[in-house]
């Protein structure tokens, strides 16, 4: 049978649109830091396209070590240092900075992360990997929300994703190293903006 992270972990990838508390535990990406509207940056859509050619390079090279659906795109979000994950709406996208990620299996080394940056380097010469790096990230205690709709219309839903920590006992704990989070479940290419599926998470810590 072919693995599926959102099946095999629906608490990390199937939260209802009303919010909830999540441990998010360590977990392997690969990662690219960018910034810019990622709705017309070239950097941006180089990044994605060095993303899914990396992993899709990892599963098909280690087919019998596991089958598995590709996870989704996620990404961390900032503005220029100045964007603690309140709800307002951002004016200016190209001051956006990001850290644009897929996740990988547990089985993916160092090594088997060199070769597939090597394997894809020779198949398509013309993607840069060199800004792509294996990393491993802990985000711990969350508090997340499944946002349907257009991206421009998050921001109502960020202020109800933080208003349930406040009632809750915790408050926002979004810094330099804990950004505000999402996970696209759905190909903007593919689904109309009424109807994208995002995954909105917010590191969180007891008040």
């Amino acid at each position: 049978m072919t693995y599926d992270f959102k099946q095999a972990y629906k608490d990390l990838y199937q939260p209802k649109t009303t919010p909830s508390i999540i441990d998010v535990p360590k977990m392997t990406f690969i990662a690219i830091e960018g910034r810019g509207d990622p709705n017309t940056s070239k950097e941006y859509a180089s990044a994605v396209e060095t993303l899914y050619g990396l992993s899709y390079a990892i599963k098909m090279s280690n087919k019998e070590t596991l089958e598995y659906v590709v996870p989704p795109l996620e990404g961390l979000w900032n503005v220029d240092d100045d964007f603690w994950g309140s709800g307002a709406s951002i004016a200016d996208k190209s001051k956006f900075t990001w850290t644009m990620l897929i996740r990988q299996p547990e089985f993916v080394t160092d090594n088997i992360y060199d070769s597939a940056q090597a394997k894809l380097a020779k198949k398509k010469p013309a993607i840069d990997t060199s800004k792509a790096k294996l990393i491993t990230l802990t985000e711990g205690l969350c508090v997340q929300v499944l946002h349907i709709g257009s991206y421009d219309e998050e921001p109502a839903t960020i202020v109800s994703l933080e208003r349930f920590a406040t009632e809750n006992g915790y408050v926002i704990d979004i810094n330099e190293n804990r950004l505000h989070h999402e996970i696209y479940l759905s190909d903007p290419r593919k689904v109309v903006s009424q109807k994208l599926k995002t995954i909105l998470r917010h590191p969180i810590r007891r008040a």
